[in-house]
């Protein structure tokens, strides 16, 4: 297998970094589309949001690129 178990481990590692992004990232939304909602631009999902999402994105680069030994 092209992938090692520790490789699989760095995969599933940055899928739950980015699903913790779309988390971060989520909300903002109102009920009526008249009202404008400030909520929508805060740093948590301009800034904190996409940092978690491409560092989840590095991550599972490096997983599949790396070569990781196994013990086993």
């Amino acid at each position: 297998m092209p992938v090692s178990r520790k490789g699989l481990r760095f995969v599933l590692a940055g899928v739950l970094v980015l699903i913790a992004g779309y988390v971060l990232l989520a909300g903002g939304g109102v009920k009526d589309p008249q009202v404008f909602n400030y909520a929508m631009f805060d740093a948590r999902r301009l800034v904190a949001a996409p940092i978690v999402m491409v560092s989840g994105i590095v991550l599972i680069i490096l997983a599949i690129m790396g070569r990781f030994e196994d013990k086993d």
